[in-house]
């Protein structure tokens, strides 16, 4: 068929051209089968016995555990995300096929969860990474994402720009870096400051996630807006107080309670956040996952 990427029969053999129509057509089913929510001994059966996909080149391939859970995640699919994750943890976050991700260094599964807001399914994937040896885990959490599609941000980059508040206290509390940058050169408290100096949208939700970041924020952290915050100290001083410009800009230390806040949530171990934290003997008011739930 012309134009569609299809090679007509006339240019190869037309065994070739039936194959790439099968593939294709399995391959849809499969997806609808994800969309549809179908039970998961169905998406395995169809999985490993029965659907194909076709890939550049000419390769035929079945899916693998990588890619399904891209599937699950586009269509929540809570119960297969997690099944793939807990009988393939290596391989469902694994790099999918160049089909599936182009950039081969980012980390899609995590971008994805965090652009979709899969809460749920983010929550399975950092508890498999638990698994992982410490430098990978810190590694694959903080790789950056396609510079195409993601602009060179990393998952907690991409928490801060679309406001996922809970995103951001998860992946921080497993050891989201704060202080490295996208490929423009701004951190995520870049990013956050941002999106409050373009106005007054949202703005109660751009504080929130600005709350969430600051309870992780080290003293003397280097961010690209510093200068631009102390040229414009009224228009600050007004969006985020006096007391946050002054610490921001490092003429005052952050509050008492700041302080204390981030001293507990720094004792806690990022494999086991955020049990952990739940577990805490302190009121629902001080734990910043259960403030966000009553705050959505």
């Amino acid at each position: 068929m012309p134009g569609n990427g299809h090679c007509r029969p006339s240019s190869c053999s037309y065994a070739d051209y039936q194959s790439q129509k099968q593939c294709k057509n399995t391959s849809f089913a499969f997806y609808q089968a994800v969309r549809d929510q179908l039970p998961v001994w169905v998406l395995e059966d169809m999985r490993i016995m029965e659907v194909l996909h076709w890939e550049e080149g000419g390769k035929v391939s079945a899916y693998s555990p990588s890619e399904a859970l891209l599937y699950a995640l586009v269509h929540d699919h809570q119960p297969y995300a997690r099944y793939l994750l807990s009988q393939y943890p290596q391989d469902a976050l694994a790099m999918p096929s160049k089909n599936f991700s182009c950039c081969q260094s980012s980390a899609p599964h995590l971008t994805m969860a965090v652009r979709y807001d899969r809460l749920e399914i983010l929550r399975g994937i950092l508890h498999t990474l638990r698994g992982f040896p410490t430098s990978h885990r810190a590694a694959y959490i903080n790789r950056r994402g396609c510079q195409r599609v993601e602009g060179g941000k990393t998952p907690l980059h991409l928490a801060c720009e679309l406001l996922r508040a809970e995103c951001i206290v998860l992946l921080l509390g497993h050891g989201a870096c704060l202080w490295g940058p996208d490929s423009c050169g701004y951190t995520p408290l870049d990013i956050l400051l941002q999106l409050l100096r373009r106005g007054e949208q949202d703005l109660g939700l751009k504080l929130q996630c600005l709350d969430c970041l600051l309870l992780y924020l080290p003293p003397g952290l280097p961010f690209k807006l510093r200068d631009q915050l102390v040229e414009e100290e009224g228009l600050w001083q007004g969006l985020i107080g006096l007391d946050l410009y002054r610490w921001l800009i490092g003429t005052s230390p952050p509050s008492l309670f700041t302080m204390s806040m981030q001293k507990v949530l720094r004792s806690l171990p990022p494999d086991r956040f955020p049990d952990a934290l739940e577990a805490l003997p302190l009121p629902d008011f001080l734990k910043p996952l259960t403030l966000i739930k009553k705050k959505v």
